[in-house]
């Protein structure tokens, strides 16, 4: 195995010139805080890209889920008090397999998470799980969605369904900021499906501002909502009043400013990831791996991170705790530990898939529905029930996330696959 001269990365930020003109810009004038024309570009650019009447600069993707998450609550349960949350005793579906900001923002509001398990044509929630949750728990009324590693979910179908039982959505777009979806008929981006939509700005995405999020909606109350309570949620009155709870959630003009100079060159980077993508499908073509699907007819990932799934019958012996992993190598088979051990040895950044949120320590006591019901307990020491359902675990148990940096070359990528290849000889 040859070792890379330099770390081929998983996915950094890749600035072009125009980042620095900007931040310079916000140095020059002295708009140097949380208000200023950086942050009043990227919230207009950014709504006018993906197609909704507002978006609210915020300092995190997380907080824009917060801010979301808090604002559904109110729409559903009421204003709470100052100490509590707005999904106090309540419970919330949430996509499974995901990275937890998606999921920690229901417990910020002191509500309970009923994770869906994932479907293998997207690698994201199954709509056959959300339907055998709603039976089992037809009191909730909130669902946060994600779309993972940038590719959209079934969304046409879950929203079908969330519309038919009163459901919200929280959209977390976070991680497919220019992925189209084709919904009735027309394509449109992510970002526009749900009650509440966030995108996020964090240093490993398709764009980044080192940080940043945004809140997106069509709504010009909740857009209103969401930037009182990013600002401290401060009264109209001259001195200091506040009647509700505020947070200091709001984008920095600093922050906006890399962002508006990225901005321009979203479509780019995207180009240059789907390349990565198909060279990746090309170059493991004859192993016993699948790179991670989506719907060729109804979508078009951004391809944030390409990722690959190990064939059942091709896995090595794996063995996973919370911490270590152990494997055997075996000639002809491999498994995600191998392969991300030797790219590691060559100087090349793996990563695991999402590990799904059931099976996280804070969240093993929570609600989980799989397509089949009730996802815990599956087992019988009596009854012979077949195969116990748990895509998610399977998709992070057989799967890995590769590097995807655009500024990774082709002769770089090259030695990446020849890696992954010889982890099967």
């Amino acid at each position: 195995m040859k070792k890379a001269e330099k770390m081929i990365f998983l996915s950094t930020g890749t600035m072009h010139g125009d980042e620095e003109k900007y931040v310079k810009e916000a140095f020059d004038t002295n708009w140097v805080t949380t208000v200023g024309k950086n942050i009043d570009e990227v919230e207009r650019l950014m709504a006018e890209y993906i197609g909704v009447k507002y978006a609210v600069g915020l300092g995190t993707g997380t907080s824009a889920l917060h801010l979301a998450t808090r604002l559904a609550g109110e729409k559903l349960y009421g204003q709470p008090r100052p100490n509590e949350g707005s999904l106090k005793g309540r419970r919330a579906f949430a996509s499974d397999m995901t990275f937890d900001a998606s999921i920690n923002p229901i417990g910020y509001e002191g509500g309970e998470a009923i994770f869906i398990d994932t479907e293998y044509d997207t690698w994201n929630s199954d709509p056959e799980a959300l339907k055998k949750a709603i039976e089992l728990y037809p009191d909730v009324k909130l669902y946060v969605m994600v779309h993972l590693y940038g590719t959209p979910g079934k969304i046409e179908e879950i929203r079908k369904i969330c519309d038919e039982h009163g459901i919200l959505i929280i959209e977390d777009a976070c991680e497919s900021l220019g992925a189209k979806y084709r919904y009735k008929g027309e394509w449109v981006e992510t970002g526009t499906f749900g009650d509440y939509s966030c995108i996020s700005f964090n240093g490993n995405k398709i764009i980044t501002g080192s940080a940043g999020g945004m809140f997106l909606t069509n709504s010009k109350e909740d857009a209103d909502k969401v930037r009182k309570w990013s600002t401290q949620s401060r009264e109209d009155a001259f001195w200091y009043q506040h009647e509700e709870l505020g947070y200091n959630y709001r984008m920095s003009n600093i922050v906006a400013g890399v962002i508006r100079g990225q901005i321009p060159y979203l479509d780019q980077h995207i180009e240059r990831k789907t390349a990565i993508y198909r060279r990746y499908e090309k170059g493991l073509r004859g192993l016993p791996v699948k790179m991670n699907p989506y719907d060729k007819e109804n979508s078009v990932p951004n391809f944030w991170l390409s990722c690959l799934i190990v064939d059942e019958d091709a896995m090595c012996k794996q063995v996973r705790d919370d911490k270590k992993a152990l494997y055997i190598h075996e000639k002809g088979k491999s498994c995600p530990t191998e392969i991300l051990e030797n790219l590691a040895k060559c100087n090349m950044e793996g990563r695991p898939i999402w590990k799904p949120m059931h099976m996280q320590p804070i969240y093993r006591s929570n609600k989980f529905v799989t397509a089949k019901g009730n996802g815990r307990g599956q087992s019988n020491a009596y009854i012979d029930e077949g195969k116990v359902l748990d895509v998610g675990m399977d998709i992070f148990n057989r799967g890995l996330c590769l590097p995807s940096d655009i500024k990774m070359t082709e002769e770089e990528q090259d030695m990446v696959i020849e890696v992954i290849r010889e982890c099967f000889e």
